[in-house]
């Protein structure tokens, strides 16, 4: 098990690195049983090497996938090699809590506009942000209408905001002169070349989810700026601009392991619980774009995925013949004769299954590639001179992407 910080179980110092290379020996180890999506294959090329733990998840319902979804780690009687995998995934996954502090009480109707599970997002963040020197002026970075710093504003400090989105920044300002607060809203493009204007080592920058490119321009700008502190709960890794990933550390550089989009988008498919309504959608929908794969492969004659566009919701409500006829045609394809519509739905409902299944292999590298990631970023800051802490500041339950970067300059 790789080192952790002895008190807290929080990763910091030397511990970051012990265990990033941990993580990386692993996930470069198996990447083939983790890199190729059964949503994209009929067949898997690891099937031919564990026929037994394949034949096992295809067998299983839909249902007891959606169980496991969450801790896939607990599936004790799967075949080998599952249970060995899933015992190292969750012990390279265990990350503390980072320690919490009381809030004092928000200031009347700050709350107002902020969905529930945001609010409450909102909350868990504010209380983990413990740092040396009590800061002075919050930079909410892709900051919305500003709640997470409005939040997080207390007498004598003050706060900037920047967004991206004119109608935002508007918002933003509107509410902030409610409850007449010292902060400042500004549209902002972060990823211009003018962006790094907008730092001061005085300031404390904080985002909550930026995605991909913007947290990475953020510590980028921050450290460059000689922040002294900033905060960061990373997502999206795979929103970025190229087509790869492009490693920050000196570590990650130094790795075989080469990700792609797709790869990167694997942390993503872990999601928290949805409506019963959002979830039949969701399912009808997976089902239908798997029952048109099975067509488009036999009107192209050939066994490869072909991607199809986000479609809207409305399309659910077609009949799947039209459904499938109606997509053909946006990707230039016309069926011939008359395909067997009902059983083609049929099998796309259980490959649904099949696949939902056999991504719970893939679930076993979904956290231990994220804390790859998110480690990536904490020693790209220790190189850069900051002491740094990483933990998660709250249940999966209420957000997935629960990592938090603390960082302090030494």
């Amino acid at each position: 098990m790789p080192a952790r910080d002895a008190d807290s179980g929080v990763l910091t110092g030397e511990a970051l690195l012990a265990r990033f290379t941990a993580l990386d020996v692993f996930l470069t180890a198996h990447q083939a049983l983790w890199k190729p999506r059964p949503f994209t294959h009929l067949r898997l090329p690891w099937e031919t090497s564990h026929p037994e733990l394949a034949r096992w998840l295809r067998q299983r319902s839909l249902e007891a996938a959606e169980n496991d979804h969450h801790q896939p780690w607990l599936m004790a009687e799967a075949p080998a090699p599952f249970p060995a995998l899933a015992a190292i995934s969750r012990a390279l996954s265990t990350v503390a809590k980072l320690p919490a502090s009381t809030l004092e009480a928000p200031s009347h109707r700050l709350n107002v506009d902020v969905p529930g599970r945001k609010w409450w997002q909102i909350e868990a963040f504010a209380s983990r942000l413990h740092f040396t020197t009590q800061p002075t002026h919050w930079l909410d970075w892709c900051a919305g209408k500003g709640h997470l710093g409005r939040r997080l504003l207390h007498a004598e400090q003050q706060l900037t905001c920047l967004e991206y989105d004119p109608t935002l920044v508007a918002s933003g300002q509107l509410l902030s002169q409610r409850h007449h607060l010292p902060a400042t809203h500004l549209q902002q493009d972060v990823l211009a070349a003018d962006a790094a204007q907008a730092l001061h080592p005085g300031h404390t920058p904080v985002a909550l989810h930026a995605c991909g490119d913007l947290h990475v321009r953020l510590m980028h700008l921050a450290s460059a700026a000689g922040c002294a502190q900033l905060a960061i709960a990373p997502c999206c890794y795979n929103r970025i601009s190229s087509e790869r990933y492009q490693a920050l550390s000196d570590a990650a550089q130094g790795s075989a392991l080469q990700l792609s989009l797709d790869d990167l988008g694997l942390p993503q498919t872990e999601t928290v619980t949805a409506g019963a309504r959002v979830r039949r959608q969701r399912d009808q929908s997976m089902a239908w774009r798997l029952g048109f794969d099975l067509l488009q492969r036999q009107i192209r004659g050939c066994d490869d995925y072909l991607p199809t566009p986000s479609l809207p919701s409305a399309w659910l409500e077609k009949s799947f013949a039209q459904y499938c006829t109606d997509l053909a045609a946006l990707k230039d394809l016309s069926t011939v004769g008359t395909p067997d519509w009902d059983a083609l739905e049929a099998a796309g409902h259980q490959r649904l299954a099949e696949v939902r299944n056999l991504e719970l292999l893939r679930g076993l590298f979904r956290r231990p590639l994220e804390l790859w990631l998110a480690l990536d970023r904490a020693l790209f800051l220790t190189q850069k001179g900051y002491h740094v802490c990483l933990g998660t500041f709250c249940e999966t339950a209420l957000t997935p992407r629960n990592l938090l970067l603390l960082a302090e300059r030494c």
